[in-house]
């Protein structure tokens, strides 16, 4: 049976106010770490409502604390607030006003449905307990999550779970989608230098072919995945960038390698990283060449909380109907929230942004997908994102309880 979603009158009422505030920041987009202007802006809202503001976690992060009650228990509530170093091909009035910075994950959304949800949650404190409001800068790339934990945000601001959700394009407006476990994977770059001797293209033997080796590398390195790692495990490498030579009749010195590796455990993640440097490492030297190996882990998979999940889950249930919520397919997609929840009991789910639908005119030609040029968010799900979180809030001080024992 099919019900409409529980909307918070309250917030229904001011959602204007709130998408004009998510166009604005769409149209002002900044990148990791720079996010001052955003910063400014959510600083302003939550001390017009009152809410103490505490900044610079993260360097650029900002924590906003809403006390209700007497309750000694304490939740976090994540938005990310950054966008991507891309141009936008969208032409609508709220389109980026900087060209090579857009907010083309839905960013700008996230930040709008947290402040709508602040602005209630201040104004009517109808729960027992502490809330902190963390907007979290960088998380396209700069792990801002794992900084703001560097700068004690939850040494200064004890907390008893965090939950973090994501637009996500392709599931309807009004649905949420959530999972136990593995939501997505950790992300990894690597980067190899392969060196051998350079010559005359005509005359391969007086030399060492870098290029020659890179090509069995790119080749070789997948054999990890089908014949190291247990076929149940999930993980990928890819082979992205490749740089070498400078003429058409020259071998070269050296060809670089760098891409990416992602699986949803560390376990595989290990395997992968000991059977690459072993694989680069002895092809180079069958062919007579020497190599460098580099291996960086960005951030961990992201896996919810089991007790946290059945939580939210039953939260958006009650806020949608039990077949507006449906189980979340992972994602090798990386997400730092993942450093939030090596810390602290939580859960991170997504909620639907629709097909595209909602971008009437001068959107590009592309689809309406996470980090493409013609990517807008849904305005229509700013209400119901703000809902969720207050309902959120509301549940989990009454029926939840404090330092929970929950496992990853």
């Amino acid at each position: 049976m099919s019900r409409h979603p529980q909307l918070i009158e309250a917030i229904a009422a001011e959602a204007d106010a709130f998408i004009r505030l998510r166009r604005d920041l769409h149209a002002h987009p900044e990148l990791c770490f720079e996010e001052t202007g955003t910063a400014d802006r959510i600083v302003h809202c939550l001390t017009a409502w009152g809410i103490p503001v505490h900044r610079g976690l993260g360097k650029t992060g900002v924590v906003g604390v809403i006390k209700g009650g007497d309750g000694a228990g304490a939740i976090g509530l994540r938005a990310d607030i950054d966008a991507l170093p891309m141009t936008e091909k969208n032409t609508f009035p709220h389109a980026s006003v900087h060209k090579g910075r857009m907010h083309g994950c839905g960013h700008d959304g996230h930040t709008a449905m947290l402040l709508a949800a602040a602005k209630y949650l201040a104004t009517n404190r109808l729960f027992d307990g502490t809330v902190y409001l963390i907007f979290q800068p960088a998380e396209e790339g700069g792990v801002g999550a794992r900084e703001m934990i560097k700068d004690g945000l939850f040494e200064r601001f004890p907390m008893d779970a965090i939950f973090g959700v994501h637009n996500w394009p392709g599931i309807p407006v009004g649905h949420f989608a959530i999972k136990s476990g593995a939501m997505s994977a950790s992300c990894n770059d690597f980067r190899i230098v392969i060196r051998g001797k350079g010559t005359h293209a005509a005359m391969p033997h007086n030399g060492i072919d870098p290029v020659f080796i890179a090509c069995h590398l790119v080749q070789a390195l997948q054999s990890i995945i089908t014949r190291n790692k247990r076929p149940f495990e999930t993980g990928v490498i890819s082979v992205t960038i490749i740089h070498a030579g400078e003429a058409t009749n020259v071998i070269p010195d050296s060809c670089e390698l760098c891409g990416t590796v992602r699986t949803f455990s560390l376990e595989t993640l290990d395997l992968i990283e000991r059977r690459m440097r072993q694989v680069v490492t002895g092809t180079c030297q069958t062919f007579e060449a020497t190599c460098d190996f580099e291996f960086r882990r960005v951030c961990p998979p992201t896996v919810n909380h089991p007790k946290e999940t059945e939580f939210a889950r039953s939260v958006l249930t009650t806020l949608v109907g039990e077949e507006k919520v449906q189980d979340f397919e992972p994602t090798m997609g990386a997400e730092d929230f993942s450093f939030f929840m090596l810390e602290k009991p939580g859960c991170y789910f997504v909620i639907g942004n629709g097909e595209g639908e909602h971008r009437v005119g001068g959107h590009g030609e592309g689809p309406c997908m996470l980090h493409n040029p013609s990517y807008d968010f849904n305005d229509k799900i700013i209400s119901l994102g703000a809902s969720m979180w207050v309902r959120l809030v509301e549940s989990w001080f009454a029926v939840a309880t404090p330092n929970v024992d929950s496992a990853i």
